[in-house]
């Protein structure tokens, strides 16, 4: 695990489902070892359904405050993580003043998905897994308390 990031910083639309999910995933799985961020383009809410979803596996994410990238505190980060195509963008211009890697992740955004609640609690469940993958994928993580 030496060659883990020590900042990562994902990104989205509002700073309201998507990347305040690969926040909370990767801060549960190795926020001991990483330092772990997200932003929006644009200022939004956090998402009840991305609550609800998130709290079936044990995350809070009710206390999540949308930010975007005006908002940062902190100016660095080893990888920003964009999950739409306009945080793509953004993430990419970022890179004329820090020195840090660029990965776009193409998110489904589960909030256009229409029906019941149930079928809509189904579509942000599969964007959560999907993230999760991705997130043991790319930042592997070998301790017992896995999600």
């Amino acid at each position: 695990m030496g060659d883990l990031p020590s900042a990562v910083l994902f990104a989205c639309s509002m700073n309201a489902i998507r990347s305040p999910m690969a926040e909370a995933l990767l801060k549960h799985l190795l926020g001991h070892r990483i330092y772990v961020d997200s932003v929006g383009v644009r200022e939004g809410e956090i998402d009840g359904f991305a609550v609800a979803v998130m709290d079936e596996i044990g995350i809070d994410l009710s206390k999540h405050r949308s930010k975007t990238f005006d908002d940062l505190e902190d100016a660095f980060f080893d990888v920003v993580i964009s999950l739409s195509p306009e945080a793509q963008h953004k993430a990419v211009e970022m890179t004329r003043v820090m020195a840090c890697d660029v990965e776009f992740w193409h998110t489904f955004d589960p909030s256009v998905v229409e029906g019941s609640r149930e079928d809509r609690l189904e579509a942000y469940r599969k964007v959560r897994d999907d993230l999760l993958d991705k997130i043991k994928k790319r930042f592997p993580v070998t301790r017992a308390a896995d999600i």
